[in-house]
């Protein structure tokens, strides 16, 4: 279960982007949220094989305005505990998870003192970020690897545990440009009490911790609700099977969009107020 906000004190923004990020709007509200110009902003490249990728961040964040920021190199589990990275990662007042390999997270964030203090961090207001892989990590039910296409398939999607910052979606990147409707449905078709996140690339969910979805950059998220399903061929399916699900509610929504996933309602466009 995602860790309990600190009473009195609204849980922070979690924000999935899609990869490939361009629109460095998406960023500069992600900086306004964390403090702006005054922000620390630790970053998390260990899901990436680019040994350059935290510098590569810290120079994109520098550009931006932002004079803290640290690139945190858990590399192997054992640096998950590390007292120096552990408490510049306790006093971030933003946190960024670059992208590469969601399965290098789980097995070396996962159960560690530094993913508790992530989902510490998070429950006490601070937003936590996450591009490509790192946005399929931030949620509790997460997307390992599966195979593409629109049509949903038994056992074409294989899910492992996240870190655990809500349980509310099952998140999936690069969604639009790779195809992956199909393991989306497969996905939240395994239990569909989870709304599906598809986020395209050059896009962010901004998840505020009134629940709210608000859409941002140059793509689309497409909302995936299983909540109506009305029948659902996954338990009688062979491997390789393809799936009926009737009942399920799909909305795309581009940038100024929102769903509010209490009321699972999407609405139009609308005006952002940085810093909201």
């Amino acid at each position: 279960m995602p860790s309990r906000a600190y009473p009195g004190t609204p849980r922070g923004w979690i924000i999935p982007i899609g990869g490939k990020l361009l629109d460095e709007g998406i960023l500069a509200r992600f900086l306004s949220l964390s403090g702006g110009a005054s922000a620390r902003i630790a970053i998390i490249p260990t899901a990436s094989n680019e040994p350059d990728i935290g510098t590569f961040y810290e120079r994109v964040f520098a550009r931006l305005g932002v004079a803290a920021t640290k690139s945190l190199h858990f590399e192997h589990r054992i640096d998950c505990d590390d007292a120096d990275w552990l408490a510049w990662l306790g006093g971030a007042t933003g946190i960024f998870i670059a992208g590469g390999n969601q399965l290098k997270l789980t097995s070396t964030l996962g159960g560690t003192p530094a993913a508790k203090l992530l989902r510490d961090r998070n429950a006490a207001g601070v937003p936590i970020a996450g591009t490509s892989a790192g946005a399929a990590f931030l949620s509790e039910h997460m997307i390992a690897y599966g195979d593409e296409g629109a049509t949903p398939r038994a056992g074409m999607v294989t899910m492992c545990a996240g870190l655990g910052l809500t349980n509310r979606v099952i998140i999936d990147q690069h969604f639009r440009q790779r195809e992956r409707l199909g393991r989306l449905l497969t996905a939240l078709a395994y239990n569909p009490f989870a709304i599906g996140l598809g986020v395209d690339e050059d896009t962010a969910a901004f998840i505020g911790p009134d629940d709210v979805i608000e859409v941002a950059g140059s793509g689309a998220v497409t909302i995936v609700d299983p909540a109506d399903v009305q029948v659902s061929s996954i338990a009688e399916a062979k491997p390789g099977d393809e799936l009926t699900l009737t009942g399920v509610k799909v909305h795309v929504l581009q940038s100024g969009a929102t769903f509010d996933l209490h009321a699972r309602a999407a609405q139009g466009a609308s005006t952002f107020v940085t810093g909201h």
